[in-house]
């Protein structure tokens, strides 16, 4: 095992330069705005997904009458967030598959961070850009516990030399 890796070692903070980090935060920041003032309900990815679920799932916790009253649009969104990276990485980036990590590790990635979405009742989207907009000390206590697991194990997975 190497010695501990100080957090901004490797590479530069923006990589890529500020610009699309700016943009994607304004364009996040904007949509869920949009979608709080039009509706009254905070864009969190996770509430998302779980009443596009309502199509296909008979669990009385996906069949919520605010989740079936209000999926079709939810799932519009959904499918904007996922279209709205795809269209950004066949035109900006040239290829749809932009990582070289394997796909049993972005399974398995997946599959941790939505069991991490459960215990913490909610996403990062959720808690991150609009409960800590509305000043919710529950979303700032989530976030911080994100952010310290997240620089954990992005040091501890670095220290270790585990590559994708």
């Amino acid at each position: 095992m190497t010695d501990f890796v100080p957090l901004f070692a490797l590479g530069e903070l923006f990589p890529r330069g500020i610009i699309p980090y700016l943009l994607g935060g304004v364009l996040v920041g904007l949509g869920a705005a949009v979608i709080y003032l039009a509706t009254g309900i905070i864009a969190g990815a996770s509430t998302f997904l779980e009443s596009t679920l309502s199509y296909v799932s008979d669990v009385p916790r996906f069949n919520r009458l605010t989740y079936v009253q209000s999926r079709d649009w939810r799932l519009v969104f959904t499918a904007g967030i996922v279209s709205g990276a795809a269209a950004y990485a066949v035109l900006f980036q040239g290829d749809l598959w932009t990582t070289e990590v394997q796909w049993w590790r972005l399974l398995g990635g997946g599959f941790l961070v939505g069991v991490g979405t459960r215990l913490g009742k909610g996403c990062t989207s959720g808690h991150g850009v609009c409960g800590i907009g509305s000043l919710s000390n529950t979303s700032v206590v989530n976030v911080a516990t994100f952010l310290a697991f997240a620089i954990g194990t992005a040091q501890l997975v670095q220290a270790l030399g585990v590559t994708p």
